[in-house]
């Protein structure tokens, strides 16, 4: 028989992090936060009545745009209640079961954005590349089957995530290092073999940074194209329906590209900045994305207007 290691404890609850030396004013911090979450709440539920209730607006684009729309709204419930219990009642602890879904969704609706923003830069490229057959080529038909393909294909990747960290058994350490649970950051708390998480988990952001490859290379057809219209005019024209896309494709890639970097190449790496990369990387996306497109593309942000009773300029 065995011997009984008493040292290991196994655990059921994790512990979260807010934001370290600033435990005093969370509160504070509690507002700016529940606004930016109403705020992009309200923002993504906006474009998405809009489009729904604008037949002028039933085209692929916008199609595209409720997709973006959905999935930043996934990622604004996904994290919002453990952000608000954490700032607003000080409340750090989170069950096992709990914290493994919240990683299955975040992940998921991760991946779905990322998958959104690829099929975006297509469409960009298309309505540049073939501007006459933009509407045969990509029916609606077909915007349903790719949205359904890519839907299914992020779900699928994410799906074996939670089954892996359920078989781990966790021992003693259970601080995370984030105010939400992501895969990576709860198999390091496990004290049996995790392997099979750290090759799973690699596997999954390779195929979601390679999404950042396609769309880099959809761009370089894009300016091709573009460089081989003859009027100066139309080119400035060309390029401004991409702006939009361009803003969405930062807005989402440089938090992750940025705590990536942190990770792995920062030598003193400040906990700090880390917690507030992390925290953006979820925030900023869903609250900015509505913002640039009823800024930047006309046909949103007239109906918008319209619909609050206000004349655009």
């Amino acid at each position: 028989m065995l011997p009984l290691n008493f040292s290991e404890v196994e655990i059921s609850t994790f512990l979260l992090l807010g934001i370290p030396g600033l435990e005093y004013a969370h509160v504070w911090v509690s507002i700016p936060l529940c606004f930016m979450y109403c705020m992009a709440i309200l923002g993504n539920c906006s474009i998405l009545f809009v489009i729904k209730t604008e037949s002028s607006l039933h085209e692929p684009m916008y199609y595209f745009l409720s997709m973006l729309a959905l999935s930043d709204l996934g990622l604004s419930l996904s994290s919002l209640p453990t952000m608000l219990r954490i700032f607003l009642f000080n409340a750090m602890g989170i069950s096992a079961d709990a914290c493994i879904a919240q990683e299955f969704f975040i992940h998921g609706f991760t991946d779905m954005e990322s998958s959104v923003l690829l099929i975006m830069s297509f469409d960009r490229f298309v309505a540049i590349r073939h501007p006459l057959r933009y509407s045969s080529i990509l029916t609606n038909s077909r915007v349903v089957q790719i949205g359904l393909a890519f839907a299914i294909k992020s779900i699928l990747l994410v799906l074996p995530l939670p089954f892996t960290l359920m078989r781990l058994r966790y021992c003693n350490k259970r601080a995370l290092s984030h105010s939400y649970c992501l895969h990576q950051d709860v198999m390091k708390l496990a004290c049996s073999d995790n392997r099979v998480n750290f090759y799973y988990g690699l596997f999954v952001a390779l195929c979601m940074m390679s999404d950042s490859v396609f769309i880099a290379v959809s761009y370089v057809f894009i300016l091709k194209t573009v460089l081989g219209i003859a009027s100066h005019g139309e080119r400035l024209k060309a390029l401004n329906t991409c702006v939009s896309h361009i803003c969405a494709v930062l807005i989402f890639y440089v938090p992750i590209i940025t705590l990536a970097t942190m990770h792995r190449f920062a030598k003193h790496k400040s906990p700090l900045a880390m917690i507030l990369i992390a925290d953006a990387f979820l925030l900023v996306p869903p609250l900015m994305n509505p913002i640039v497109y009823c800024v930047k593309t006309r046909q949103i942000r007239v109906k918008v207007l319209e619909k609050l009773g206000l004349k655009s300029k």
